[in-house]
């Protein structure tokens, strides 16, 4: 695995660092190579509830893709389609975990890094966060699948906005568009993110992962319950953390989910 990812593990949450601070944890072909199995192991880990991808230090959550790469990995169309490729690998991953994603932001998200941080299912940020999406700068062009994140996030018209222009968003503007789903200051950015996900992983696992399920299948076009989706609901009361959950409220008491 490349050492410009990093993996650390506190208590059910496993974190996924960005590791290239010296230039603001822009993203290079190694990288995309591995999150798929960085990604991969985390979420058939057991003891895994929620993977936070972030940034290493605070001046970056991703700065885009290396250009320094490009010469050697996007010079032709070859050459770009299997840089596509990987770039596209890596969003799948993040984007099709069973566990709940977090990107974490700390100042510039721009090109590739907005992608990976689209891909996750909630974005918190710093005040002092940017948000961009720049191919237009670069004569390049989005992947629809990554143009879809972002237009189910923030419309159409806005979407083409941010396209068309390629600037870069304040994170209040961001926030109101719904890039961001949480804006606080730097100094409470880990705090409020680790205490969501720690929030998380006390609540009943089977109803999280079927919650992100349910959610993707309604972005996904669908509008009214199919067999699967009758099958997913109808099994959450045969677990045991259905049990549980019914006797705490009864008792009056916290529940103790055991459910991975």
């Amino acid at each position: 695995m490349s050492d410009h990812i990093v993996v650390e593990r506190r208590d059910a949450v496993a974190t996924v660092i960005l590791n290239r601070p010296e230039s603001h944890n822009a993203i290079n072909v190694a990288m995309y190579r591995d999150l798929p199995d960085v990604v991969g192991d985390l979420d058939s880990d057991p003891t895994v509830k929620v993977v936070v991808l972030r940034g290493a230090g605070e001046r970056s959550f991703a700065s885009g893709a290396d250009i320094s790469e490009f010469e050697a990995e996007r010079s032709d169309a070859t050459k770009a389609k299997a840089y596509n490729e990987k770039v596209a690998a890596a969003e799948h991953a993040i984007e099709e975990l069973s566990k709940p994603s977090i990107a974490m932001i700390h100042g510039y998200c721009i090109g590739g890094g907005a992608g990976l941080a689209l891909a996750c299912d909630i974005r918190f940020a710093d005040r002092a966060a940017k948000f961009a999406i720049t191919p237009a700068k670069l004569g390049l062009v989005y992947s629809l699948e990554s143009t879809k994140r972002m237009v189910d996030l923030v419309g159409p018209s806005r979407a083409k906005w941010i396209l068309f222009s390629g600037l870069q968003i304040p994170a209040d503007r961001a926030y109101e568009l719904g890039l961001f789903d949480e804006v606080v200051d730097a100094d409470a950015l880990e705090e409020m993110t680790y205490g969501f996900a720690e929030t998380v992983c006390s609540r009943a696992q089977f109803s999280v992962r079927a919650g992100k399920v349910m959610v993707d299948k309604v972005v996904a076009g669908q509008v009214r319950d199919d067999e699967a989706t009758t099958e997913l609901r109808n099994s959450s009361f045969d677990t045991e953390d259905f049990t549980e959950g019914v006797q705490a409220f009864m008792s009056k008491r916290s529940p103790n989910f055991t459910w991975s």
